[in-house]
């Protein structure tokens, strides 16, 4: 199988204190690997660079086989468009219509002016997500589910390879949780994307995962399949799966 992503020895600190001590790990394409962890622990630390949002200190990080530190500002654009960023809040501007927010997406990262083209992506997106009715609402409209499924709209109409995941399901009640886990599950065998979801919802993470890891003081300490990792003798990782 092909690697998406590819981390060796990655390191990053803040003020003399490193939060990533040394992260290996391997994406293939097609997977969905959730990583679970305590607060503070460097999670989303991994993902901004990852897109490039910040520079390790040390270590090897490659997307798409290219080293993200050595990419111009034109590699890092052109690869930015192939992967999707689901923000822990959705991220949408609250001043649009759902969709203007699409639109947005499509003229300002694929640099698309097709008005017909971007109506047909735009539809397209809405379906996907169960929410094409929605699409001349405002987002203060629509119910946390609602939004979070049009923040997934948003993140697929650039049809990227890759998803990032911050939370995706914060803030939801367990039922919307669920159906948001399953379209994300759904969206990942449809589409053929790989997956990196950091979430601390284990109901989320046993729909979704192909493959868990744990992280804990800045590294990764174990991996596997839930029912693997559900059954270790290993005390940090059981506090998870109680």
């Amino acid at each position: 199988m092909e690697n998406v992503i590819e981390i060796k020895g990655l390191k990053k600190g803040f003020d003399g204190h490193e939060v990533l001590k040394n992260i290996n790990l391997t994406v293939q394409k097609g997977e969905s690997i959730v990583v679970l962890g305590k607060s503070g622990q460097g999670k989303s630390v991994m993902i901004k660079c990852i897109v490039g949002m910040m520079l390790p200190d040390a270590g090897s990080l490659k997307v798409f086989g290219n080293e993200v530190a050595e990419m111009n500002e034109d590699k890092l654009k052109e690869t930015r468009t192939k992967i999707g960023f689901l923000f822990q809040g959705g991220a949408l501007y609250d001043s649009m219509t759902v969709r203007e927010n699409l639109a947005f997406a499509l003229t300002r990262v694929l640099k698309i002016k097709d008005t017909a083209d971007i109506e047909k992506r735009s539809v397209e997106a809405l379906d996907a997500v169960g929410l094409g009715e929605a699409i001349d609402k405002m987002p203060s409209d629509l119910s946390g589910g609602m939004r979070k499924r049009m923040a997934f709209a948003r993140t697929l109409i650039i049809k990227p390879e890759i998803i990032l995941y911050d939370e995706p399901t914060t803030g939801l009640d367990t039922i919307t949780s669920k159906e948001i886990s399953r379209l994300m599950l759904d969206i990942q065998k449809k589409y053929k994307t790989s997956s990196i979801i950091i979430t601390h919802d284990m109901q989320c993470t046993r729909i979704t995962a192909n493959r868990i890891v744990i992280m804990n003081e800045g590294e990764l300490i174990a991996e596997g399949t839930y029912n693997e990792l559900e059954n270790s003798d290993n005390d940090f990782v059981q506090q998870f799966f109680k």
